[in-house]
């Protein structure tokens, strides 16, 4: 096997798309020589942002837009969209690896739940449980009760655990000590905590009382809400990253196919592009690299909607997220909904993007969604997308190639920081670890006044 004559030839770590992006941040920071390669012509892969608007519409194979849409450059459309938890790990890691110094971040305006036909804002604080309308007096005593427990729970002082053991308790006993009816059980969970199934209820409630918190002090950082975005769109993201690791040294090819992996003795030992050989000691790509590595679990639709006006009884909000409980459409699985707009540099001026998605379970998809579609009309434009979700068969020890996993329905990033926690670890044998990057942790997010 013959190594290429270019200074790509001999790379530790190969790497492909977003997740990968985050992880080639880390090891270049780190000190590894690190290769970026994508068969694309743009950054971002399946989560890119698309523009001008006409390419959308070419993506999607609809006649193209009308000029009511204004300037096709000023649209930057996220295919997968999410946002950033502003205290939680993964901006951590943008602080770490120093990727914020090409990023321009903003605060979503609010954060709301569907219950019984309407929209409400989603009470995370003292005040917001005697304010909400999504309860009767007695819940909003019952509700105050319990965010003042969470807020006053520290896991160091066991003097803060009102006879509960954070440990043994789960979140169905510690709900119904506070006397909790469901529709609290349920904003609580998805809303606050942002769990996507009721698994957790069974579960110690250790680990809800501490994403509550994490919810109320992201929320309380920012006050409008606890989640923010990017200017100009998720693509940002891979660009900053693709920046970082030029300045340790990486490289990153766009257009480049991937013809072959290459190993020996079962190991990866390099990849073949365009008939040369690169060789590496690790590799990181995305399910469709190597499909016949993957697990379906699944399918989720999205729908992405271009609106002239911001959704209904959210106070006119520029952006937000709303959150669909399973129990209120009897599905096992929630609806997810995140709205930009021309607010986040993503759009036309007067214009927004509203993105619906949640896991298929029916043989008809769109109905599934049909409830949030209501939410927003009238729709201007929608493009929708069903597309299978994937999980690694491997772990990748062995062969040193690891595969992360499919994007999923949610429209925040923890489970994509979950992922990218597992294949640090499974790459380097050890926990990355978040403590060490609290101290690094500052104000870098604009703020509307």
């Amino acid at each position: 096997m013959g190594d290429m004559t270019s200074p790509i030839s001999n790379h530790s770590n190969p790497f492909h798309l977003e997740t990968e992006c985050i992880l080639s941040g880390i090891m270049s920071v780190s000190g590894k020589k690190v290769l970026h390669m994508d068969r694309n012509s743009y950054y971002g892969g399946e989560s890119a942002s698309v523009t001008p608007l006409e390419d959308l519409y070419k993506k999607f194979s609809t006649p193209g837009p009308a000029k009511a849409m204004g300037r096709g450059r000023d649209w930057n459309v996220d295919l997968i969209p999410k946002f950033f938890m502003a205290n939680d790990q993964l901006v951590l890691l943008l602080l770490f690896t120093g990727v914020t110094r090409y990023l321009d971040f903003k605060v979503v305006e609010g954060s709301f739940v569907y219950k019984a036909g309407k929209i409400h804002k989603v009470p995370a604080t003292e005040a917001d449980a005697m304010n909400s309308d999504l309860m009767g007096m007695f819940d909003k005593r019952r509700f105050k009760k319990f965010l003042a427990f969470i807020a006053n729970f520290d896991e160091q002082d066991p003097r803060t655990y009102q006879d509960i053991d954070p440990r043994r308790t789960t979140m169905k006993e510690m709900y119904r000590k506070f006397d909790l009816g469901q529709d609290v059980i349920d904003f609580t969970g998805h809303a606050l905590a942002c769990y996507r199934t009721a698994d957790y209820l069974e579960k110690p409630c250790l680990e809800t009382i501490a994403r509550i918190k994490l919810y109320n002090d992201s929320l309380t950082r920012y006050r409008k809400s606890p989640y923010l975005y990017p200017l100009y769109g998720l693509g940002e993201l891979p660009q900053g990253f693709a920046r970082l690791s030029a300045n340790y040294g990486g490289t990153y090819i766009l257009n480049r196919s991937v013809e072959e992996i290459l190993t020996h003795h079962g190991r990866v030992v390099g990849i073949k592009s365009e008939g040369k050989v690169i060789r590496c000691k690790q590799l990181i790509c995305d399910p469709s690299y190597v499909p016949k590595w993957m697990k379906k679990k699944g399918k989720i639709i999205r729908v992405i909607c271009i609106l002239s006006h911001p959704i209904r009884n959210t106070s006119d909000c520029n952006s937000c997220q709303i959150i669909i409980p399973q129990m209120q459409v009897n599905r096992k699985s929630d609806i997810y909904v995140c709205m930009v707009s021309y607010a986040h540099n993503v759009a036309a001026e007067g214009k927004y993007i509203a993105t619906v998605s949640t896991i298929v379970e029916t043989n008809n998809p769109e109905s599934e969604i049909q409830l949030a579609l209501e939410l927003l009309e009238p729709i201007d434009q929608k493009f929708i997308t069903i597309s299978d979700q994937y999980i690694p068969m491997d772990d990748g020890v062995k062969s040193q190639i690891f595969v992360s996993q499919s994007y999923d329905a949610t429209t925040y990033f923890e489970s994509t920081c979950d992922d990218i926690k597992d294949i640090y670890r499974r790459m380097t044998g050890v926990e990355f670890d978040f403590g060490s990057l609290k101290h690094k942790q500052k104000d870098v997010f604009q703020q509307d006044e």
